[in-house]
Formats: C-alpha cells, sequence, structure tokens
C-alpha cells in the first residue's frame, strides 16, 4: 500500500544558500508545532489536575473532572473551524502569514487563561471566560498544524518530505515534554495548597514566548517555494479572488478529507487518552502519586522523539500507508493489554503498557504530516490536509477523555475504553484500505 508521491517543484533548491533557508524553514516549523502544542497540553494536564475543582465546583470529583474535560474537548470543537479559515486564506495568501496569525492567537489565549481569575473570584464568569479562551486556542491550533506542515514539506529536498514533516510531528511530543517538565516544577517548588492557588498558572505564562516566535517567523522566514509555483500557474488561468480552495474541496474532496480523518482519529484519541485520561485515572481513581505519573508521561514522550523520524523516514524508503497501517494495527492489538498493566497501580506496569502504546502512535504518526500533504494538490493543501487533521481531532481525541471517564461510570471497567480504542482502529484500517486503493488506481 503507498500513495504516489505529489509532484515536486519544476525547480529543486541545491545552492548552499537555499539549503541554509530550508533549514532554517523547517526548524521555525518545528518551533512553532512544539510552542503550540505546549500551549495546548498544559490545558490538558491542568484539567485533569485543577481546573475541575477551581472553575466547576460541584459535590462530586468526578462531575468536576468531566466537566474540566468538556472544556478541553471545547477546544477541538473549534479546531475545524480554526482549519477551515487558516486553510482557505492560507490557500489564496500564503502558509507564513496564518501561521503568524495562530501563534499570535494561541499566546494570547495561553497567557489570559493563567492570568484568569477562578470562580471563588469572580463567580460563574470564570468558567464562561475560560471556554472562550479554550476556544481561542482550539482555533489557533487548529490553523497551525497545516501552516507548520506545510512550510516544512513543501521546502523539504526530493525523497525527504516525510523527514522534514516529521520534524513538525514533533512538536508534540516536545510539548508534552515540555509541559510536563514546567508543571513537575511548579509542583516541586510549591506547596499543595501553593500549587492549587498560583503555581498551576506558571505553565501557562510561559506563552509569551510564542509571540517572539510569531514576529521572528514574520519578518525572517520565506514563503514556501511550492505555494509560490502554485499562485503562478493559478495566476495564469483566473484572477486569484475568484478561486476557493475550500468549495473546491468540499465539492470534489470532502471523501478524501473524511478517510484521512477516519485513519487518524484512532491514533489522536489514543494519545489524550494516555496523557490526559490516565492522569486522571490513575491520580483520582488507582490513586498513584501525580509526580509520578507525570514523570512516566515525560520519559514516554522522550521516546518519541527518536521514533517519530525513524517511521517518517522509513515511509518515505518504502510507503507512506504500510508504515501508516502498522502503527493502527499495533493499536487495536495493544489496547486490551496496556490497560490490563495500568490497572495494577503499579509505575512499572504504566510505564511498560504507555510505552508500547507510545511505540504504535510514533509509528503512525511521524509518516503522517507527509501523507496528508499528498492526499491534496498545493493549491488545496492547506485547506484539505487541515480538515482531515481537524475532524480526526474533534472525533477522536477532543472528545476521548471525556468518554473515558465517562465509560469508566458507566461501566466500571476500563475494558470499555479499550473496547473504544479498538472500534475506531477498525475505522482507521477500513480508511487505509480505501485510500491504498485510491492511490493504487491513480
Amino acid at each position: 500500500m503507498d500513495t504516489a508521491p505529489s509532484a515536486r517543484p519544476a525547480t529543486t533548491p541545491s545552492s548552499e544558500a537555499e539549503t541554509r533557508a530550508r533549514r532554517k524553514v523547517a526548524t521555525a516549523a518545528a518551533l512553532a508545532s512544539a510552542v503550540e502544542w505546549y500551549d495546548y497540553f498544559v490545558f490538558g494536564i491542568a484539567a485533569a489536575l485543577v481546573l475541575g475543582h477551581l472553575y466547576f465546583p460541584s459535590g462530586s470529583s468526578s462531575a468536576g473532572v468531566l466537566a474540566a474535560f468538556a472544556t478541553f474537548a471545547v477546544g477541538f470543537l473549534a479546531r475545524p473551524l480554526g482549519g477551515i479559515i487558516a486553510g482557505h486564506l492560507g490557500d489564496k495568501r500564503g502558509r507564513k502569514p496564518m501561521l503568524v496569525l495562530a501563534l499570535t492567537l494561541m499566546g494570547l489565549a495561553t497567557t489570559g487563561i493563567g492570568l484568569l481569575p477562578t470562580y471563588d473570584t469572580i463567580g460563574v464568569a470564570a468558567p464562561i471566560l475560560l471556554v472562550a479562551l479554550r476556544v481561542v486556542q482550539g482555533l489557533a491550533v487548529g490553523a497551525q498544524w497545516g501552516g507548520a506542515m506545510l512550510m516544512a514539506t513543501e521546502y523539504a529536498p526530493e525523497g525527504k518530505r516525510g523527514l522534514y514533516g516529521s520534524l513538525v510531528q514533533l512538536g508534540v511530543p516536545i510539548g508534552v515534554v515540555t509541559a510536563n517538565t514546567v508543571f513537575l516544577l511548579a509542583g516541586a517548588f510549591t506547596s499543595d495548597s501553593a500549587f492549587a492557588a498560583w503555581g498551576w498558572r506558571l505553565p501557562f505564562l510561559v506563552g509569551l514566548l510564542v509571540l517572539a516566535l510569531a514576529w521572528y517567523i514574520h519578518a525572517k522566514v520565506e514563503e514556501t517555494p511550492e505555494f509560490k509555483a502554485a499562485e503562478q500557474e493559478l495566476a495564469k488561468a483566473e484572477a486569484d479572488r475568484s478561486r476557493s480552495p475550500l468549495r473546491t474541496i468540499l465539492r470534489d474532496h470532502l471523501g478524501t478529507v473524511f478517510l484521512a480523518g477516519g485513519s487518524f482519529a484512532v491514533n489522536t484519541a489514543t494519545f489524550y487518552i494516555i496523557i490526559t485520561g490516565v492522569l486522571d485515572y490513575t491520580t483520582r481513581e488507582l490513586g498513584m502519586k501525580r509526580e509520578a505519573v507525570l514523570m512516566v508521561s515525560l520519559c514516554i514522550s522522550l521516546t518519541q522523539l527518536a521514533l517519530i523520524p525513524a517511521s517518517a523516514a522509513l515511509s518515505d524508503r518504502i510507503g507512506r500507508l504500510r508504515i501508516y497501517a502498522l502503527g493502527a494495527v499495533g493499536l487495536v492489538v495493544w489496547a486490551v493489554p496496556m490497560f490490563l498493566l495500568i490497572d495494577t497501580g503499579s509505575l512499572l506496569w504504566l510505564a511498560v503498557g504507555t510505552f508500547v502504546t507510545s511505540c504504535f502512535l510514533s509509528i503512525m504518526y511521524g509518516p503522517q504530516a507527509a501523507l496528508f500533504a499528498e492526499l491534496f494538490t498545493a493549491e488545496m493543501r492547506y485547506t484539505g490536509a487541515s480538515l482531515g487533521y481537524q475532524i480526526a481531532a474533534v472525533f477522536g481525541g477532543g472528545l476521548a477523555p471525556f468518554v473515558m471517564v465517562l465509560l469508566l461510570e458507566a461501566t466500571g471497567t476500563s475494558m470499555s475504553v479499550s473496547g473504544y480504542i479498538i472500534g475506531l482502529g477498525v475505522i482507521a484500517l477500513v480508511s487505509i484500505k480505501v485510500l491504498a486503493r485510491r492511490a493504487a488506481a491513480r
């Protein structure tokens, strides 16, 4: 199984100056992804640890966590809208401006959360403002992924699109590692009462650094060559104002968008289950220490820094869908053993269970950026790839911690969560099979 590589630009940059420019763009895209995901993940960790009782006070701890996770999910509901807006404008006006806008929005929203008064201070306005800022975060990350991914893949040298795309994918484990590290430091240097009162806010205030990166990309990074080439071609045929990448996607390529989303939902759902849902489950239900579970999550994410580019580089040689399908199969097979190990309440078995899961996630995630980029042509790629990714984020990642708590409350067993992962895995494998048939028919 494999997809055919998309058309390359008419000329391939080869000079030393162009090589330096390519590396600078790839580095900037990777940094943009890392800081965006850091800002996004600190909310997930805070939702599992403190936001429930600070912004949604109730008599039941599970009700507070459900409310916090519902707010976490709201950010995912906003992501497709961010992808649509940024994708449409990014395919018409360029990748770079949308990436800069996304970074700016994320920095402002994350800092705002860090400064937001609690329910005890301003009453019902607190959760309302929290939800509003979470929506802005969702819009920002929905806009960011497509821009960063295309900045990297469209600058990639021949035969290395998977590897260059994986630099953006590395933003996820880097964001997780950084977010967990900052929370661990905040907890280490404050008492439990101080952490609940103000220590949890410190990781959010790091969001101010995103604004500096946004300025750097705006001032120092060039637009991608494939977008420039597509612009020149389209200018010959029609006026810029008359073309609508979104209309073209909805009219002619909506099936591909849904197949892309279906193929990826199991990955994003399982990811948020192990970094957010499991954090709540192990600390609230199994009585494990917060710091120990965060440390496991941090160490597991460090392994992804090697696995993601390795799987992406392999996909450059033997095909995207082969590697992608292998990861999906692994998630299906490992869903039950993972929770059997977690349920022991042992830190060692928690690490083993989530580490194996993380390996399969990395195998899928490495080639995913290049795979989604190659599903669409340059003039509609931002829109199409962003929509596919964000649809998966809504129905997979955004709802996963919320669904996990509901399933645990309703069934009393973690095997129901394993069944949820398996169901999404079957959808992924069917979607991958259809994409492979379409690629073979081209």
